[in-house]
């Protein structure tokens, strides 16, 4: 059975940091990449970015590249987004879904959804 389960979420300051964790079991960790998404309040869930079955992590929100880094943790099946410069813009809640070896934008090819796990950012 796949379970993925979000945490790490938390009430921070503009400018403040968080690590994100996406645990996952019940199927080949190696095989997938994992996507992280953000669903703001009233707004779609937009993709911000993904860590692939190598480790390489691909940003396709802008603002991400300068401020978001992504990693993968094999032995734990666990994958991290460590958030820096976080603005109040970046509230919403996170998501974490799993895609077949490499990613992509369309989020509708992501499958096994974790429950999510909230940021606020405010001051």
């Amino acid at each position: 059975q796949v379970q993925v389960v979000e945490s790490g979420g938390d009430v921070v300051q503009p400018g403040g940091s968080l690590r994100l964790s996406c645990a996952t079991s019940g199927f080949n960790f190696q095989t997938v990449a994992v996507g992280w998404f953000r669903q703001a309040p009233g707004k779609e869930r937009e993709i911000i970015s993904c860590v692939d079955n190598s480790g390489k992590v691909v940003h396709f929100e802008d603002s991400a590249k300068d401020r978001f880094t992504g990693s993968r943790d094999n032995a734990k099946m666990t994958v991290y987004l460590q958030m820096y410069g976080l603005k109040p813009e970046d509230t919403g809640t996170y998501y974490c879904a799993l895609i077949r070896n490499t990613c992509n934008k369309d989020r509708q090819l992501y499958n096994y959804w974790g429950q999510g796990t909230q940021v606020t950012v405010s001051s």
